[in-house]
This record gives structure tokens, C-alpha cells and sequence, in this order.
């Protein structure tokens, strides 16, 4: 156990080079917790805690681009760049609060997905600027845009080369929504691209998943939304949460923990499981594989959390989700 420990540590110690430089990679159209975690991303950089390099969105749908650059705007950063998917086979969604980036309340200069950079061409540019084994890419939503770059010319190599880690929110781990066979959200909707991903993501790159029982465990409290975002008159985020969810739903944080580890990945928030491998089985279900006798691929773990970790996290979460945008 105690060797386990210190492998643990170690490994955590090897993530912690230098400030995290993070690519937020977003399914940003149907959930709210996007919104939610964007929000996070935002607050972590304005603290210094991380580099915010850019968002790219995985699904298809006319606003998003228009959207993330409101929500890009209203959090004080109107520059970031922005990609969208060119994959048609992406999958397209519905959306409940994207319309909001036509509100004249939340101004931004990026009103149409085709002024928008390539998600695929904006990753590799921001990659390649970047000093080797140095970005965290975090992936909360189906996995197009992953695995479309590992497809891309070089692409593999250049994963290989400058990532540091994935941190992604997809499959489940745990026995959780009442079945030891949860069929996750962010696989199914692509089973293909999560598939590539898990099986030609380099090995020597580190992918930390979060499985739909962490976020489930993590309600993300209604108050908050109808009592904490008062501080303007007009706050996208909660309009954003209400749209989707309403003032009567704690909507479970799953995204946002994606975020939290990537960031803070020393700070203890979050156990993580034994290295393995994930096996992506043609039905969405994710497999987890553990090393046996030193034998196998260590590449994957997985998010565990404690109630003593729940409590911290979900209290991170509200924070840092709440924090007035930087004027």
C-alpha cells in the first residue's frame, strides 16, 4: 500500500512541472455543467493558478461559437481564441440557453461558427506554441475533436510531444444510476471518437477520466444559482442554469470536476484509482483494465472520491464558479 502511495505521488509530482497551461474542450450545447466548468476556467486563470489557451467545441450547433465567446467575454477575456468542430459526423444538439448569445446583455465580436478557427487546426496551433509536456487538455464532452486530431498529420506525435496530461469527463467507474453498466453520455453520443481516443492516445501521455459517479455525487446547489449570482443584473451563468435546469434542480457537477483535477491535481481533492487501461466495448460501456503483476498499460486512472473529499470539492466548485468575472 504504501508503495502504491508513493507511485501515486510521484506521479502527481511529475504533473507539476509549471502552471498548468489547460485547452478546454467542450460539448458546450445541451448541459449546463459547461457552462459551469467554462466559468471555472476562467476564475483559475484569473487567479494564476493556470494559462487558459483556448476552447474548442466537439458538437455541432449554429451559436456555440457565438456563445463561448459571450461567455468568453463576460469572464473578461473577449480575445481567447475559439475553435468548432468541421466534423459534420459530430454529433448536432439542441440547446436550451445558446440563444442567450443573442441577448444585448452579454456583447462579443464572434457571431458566426464559420468565423470561427477549425477546433482541430486551433489545437495543434495552440499545442505547437507551447513548450513540450506542457498542456493539460481537459475534454468534457463527446471526443471528435480528440480523436480527429490524433488522425491529422503528425498529430499523434504532437499529442506525444507537447500534452502533459487528459483530463477527460467520460464512462463510469462505480456501481451509480442504479446500475453496474452505465452507458455515459459523452461515449455513446460518439462511440467511435471515444474509441480512438482510448486506444491510440499515446501511452505515454497520462489520461485521468472522471466517471459520471463522481459528478453525481457532486449536486451543484440551487441557492447558489438564485441567491449568489445577484452581484449584476444580467449574469450568464445563471441565466444559463435556469434555462436548463430551473430554479428547483441541483445539476450534478460532472464537467466541473474535470476541471478541478487538472488544475489542482496535488491538492487532494480527488483519490485516483490503480494505472490500467481503458477499453472503450462497442456499446459505450467503458472497461477498465488493471495492471496484473506488473504487466499492462498504466496510462489510465480514474476519479474516486471520499465524503471528506466530496464536501471539499463541491465547496471549490461553488466558488470558483461564483467569482465576479474580472472587470
Amino acid at each position: 500500500m504504501r508503495y502504491v502511495f508513493l507511485c501515486l505521488l510521484a506521479w502527481c509530482h511529475a504533473l507539476l512541472a509549471e502552471k498548468p497551461k489547460i485547452i478546454f474542450d467542450t460539448d458546450i450545447t445541451g448541459d449546463v455543467d459547461d457552462v459551469l466548468a467554462l466559468a471555472m476556467c476562467h476564475t483559475l486563470a484569473h487567479r494564476g493558478a493556470c494559462d487558459f489557451l483556448g476552447v474548442t467545441v466537439s458538437k455541432n450547433h449554429p451559436l456555440t461559437a457565438s456563445f463561448v465567446d459571450a461567455q468568453n467575454t463576460f469572464h473578461g477575456r473577449p480575445d481567447l481564441p475559439i475553435g468548432v468542430t468541421r466534423d459534420a459526423k459530430a454529433q448536432h444538439r439542441e440547446s436550451k440557453y445558446l440563444k442567450l448569445a443573442d441577448s444585448p446583455h452579454y456583447p462579443h465580436d464572434l457571431k458566426r461558427n464559420e468565423d470561427a478557427k477549425d477546433a482541430v487546426e486551433l489545437i495543434r496551433e495552440l499545442l505547437m506554441a507551447q513548450p513540450d509536456h506542457s498542456v493539460t487538455i481537459i475534454s468534457v464532452g463527446i471526443a471528435s475533436n480528440l480523436a480527429n486530431l490524433l488522425k491529422s498529420p503528425g498529430g499523434l506525435d504532437l499529442v506525444k510531444q507537447k500534452v502533459k496530461a487528459l483530463s477527460i469527463m467520460a464512462g463510469a467507474f462505480a456501481f451509480c444510476n442504479r446500475t453496474n453498466y452505465h452507458l455515459e453520455a459523452n461515449v455513446i453520443n460518439g462511440i467511435g471518437y471515444m474509441q480512438a481516443v482510448a486506444d491510440q492516445w499515446p501511452d505515454e501521455v497520462p489520461i485521468v477520466w472522471s466517471g459520471f459517479e463522481i459528478g453525481e455525487a457532486l449536486p451543484f446547489p440551487r441557492g447558489v444559482i438564485q441567491q449568489d449570482l445577484d452581484y449584476l443584473p444580467h449574469h450568464l451563468v445563471k441565466e444559463a442554469y435556469l434555462l436548463h435546469s430551473g430554479p428547483q434542480h441541483d445539476r450534478p457537477c460532472w464537467d466541473e470536476s474535470s476541471v478541478l483535477w487538472a488544475v489542482y491535481p496535488e491538492r487532494g481533492f480527488f483519490g485516483l484509482s490503480e494505472p490500467g487501461r481503458i477499453k472503450v466495448l462497442d456499446d459505450g460501456f467503458t472497461h477498465f483494465i488493471p495492471v496484473k503483476n506488473g504487466q499492462g498499460s498504466k496510462r489510465d486512472r480514474f476519479l474516486t472520491l471520499n465524503s471528506v473529499q466530496q464536501s471539499r470539492v463541491l465547496e471549490a466548485i461553488v466558488h470558483l464558479t461564483i467569482q465576479p468575472p474580472k472587470p
